[in-house]
């Protein structure tokens, strides 16, 4: 069902289809403007005047501190460790860290001013702010898809790996991701917008047009992808199993050879395993916002409390923070670099940093 272009004129119907959620936002004294706030109820009328709404502040500033402090820390370790810059896999997490330093630095901001109606009588720049909401979102989303596949690609054709994950392929398979994102963004600022709000204030729910947030960037651009993934590491982890324990059985395992190969199957399986989990993770942090939308948009005149809307919306800027500390806890290479960096050590050899050196150089893992 297709939601019609709501402008402040029409917000008496909103009151009666949502009651409690504009009681909620009038008490609140707040509006959600992130990427996918989407179904909320407009402000009860235009002399209202929405203050900010500290809590929800206040958290979005700490994750925006925490995602770009971290994320520069992911980019700065694969700077200085050479280990980590020869592995292909790191070039998209790199991309995937720039994309959450850009949530931080760009569009939380964004999101805060949009949540007190900011800019106000700027309407093109208004839809610009929100655009760029969802171009890191569709970033994010294509960096962990290539991620999936330079593993796949490393498991099921591993001869051609080498000639098909070269560095130089890498960075143009990035620079093509972040190019569509960034289209994929600009479709409202193209047309599939709402029509501008006579108030002027730059709400996401009187801007963006749900249609394009539910059919379009979450059924089309972002739960496809997810799912393509799901499949991939699924497929993964059962050949990889396989393999392992078809190792195993010949010659009771106990052949060099064998031992090497089951060794290097259980390194592709940890690293595969902590990958799938810097994408379940983001999977759990934007699903229940985009189900949020779906809900509002077919039900129009169902119930969702302004504070569930506010903690999921943080929930899924909170993503852009967390990969830093999974590498840290995952991956040995990264731990010790980030280690090394904290305590402004310069002993590097070879790419590998002292502390832990000799498990940094046998990890395979990026």
């Amino acid at each position: 069902m297709e939601e019609a272009p709501h402008t402040l004129q029409d917000t008496s119907n909103s009151s009666h289809l949502f009651p409690s959620f504009v009681q909620s936002m009038q008490n609140l004294s707040a509006l959600a403007g992130s990427k996918a706030a989407a179904s909320s109820s407009p402000p009860v009328s235009t002399d209202v005047v929405i203050s900010p709404n500290v809590a929800y502040m206040t958290a979005e500033l700490v994750i925006a501190f925490l995602s770009a402090g971290g994320n520069l820390l992911v980019c700065a370790a694969v700077g200085v460790n050479r280990k980590l810059r020869s592995n292909v896999t790191n070039y998209f997490l790199v991309s995937l860290a720039a994309a959450d330093i850009c949530v931080g630095v760009i569009a939380i901001p964004c999101a805060i001013m949009t949540d007190v109606g900011l800019p106000r009588h700027n309407f093109y720049l208004c839809l610009l702010m929100l655009s760029v909401l969802i171009m890191f979102t569709q970033s994010s989303i294509f960096s962990l898809l290539a991620v999936a596949v330079e593993r796949y690609v490393a498991i099921f054709m591993p001869f051609r790996y080498q000639v098909l994950m070269t560095p130089r392929n890498a960075v143009l398979v990035i620079l093509a991701t972040w190019l569509l994102a960034f289209l994929i963004g600009l479709v409202p600022l193209m047309g599939w917008h709402k029509t501008p709000p006579d108030s002027g204030q730059c709400f996401f729910v009187l801007v963006v047009d749900m249609t394009y947030m539910v059919y379009f960037n979450f059924f089309a651009c972002v739960l496809a992808p997810l799912v393509i993934m799901f499949l991939i590491y699924a497929q993964i982890f059962v050949t990889v199993k396989r393999q392992v324990r078809r190792i195993a059985s010949e010659q009771g395992g106990r052949g060099e050879r064998s031992m090497r190969a089951a060794a290097s199957m259980r390194r592709e399986m940890k690293t595969a395993m902590s990958l799938f989990l810097v994408l379940f993770l983001f999977t759990v942090c934007w699903i229940p916002l985009h189900i949020i939308n779906c809900f509002l948009l077919l039900c129009p005149r169902c119930y969702v409390p302004l504070e569930l809307l506010l903690a999921a919306i943080i929930l899924s800027h909170a993503n852009s923070a967390v990969n830093p500390f999974l590498y840290a806890f995952t991956m040995t290479a990264f731990r010790d670099t980030f280690k090394a960096i904290f305590l402004c050590c310069r002993t590097m050899r070879a790419g590998v940093v002292a502390p832990g050196g000799t498990a940094a150089q046998n990890e395979q893992q990026p």
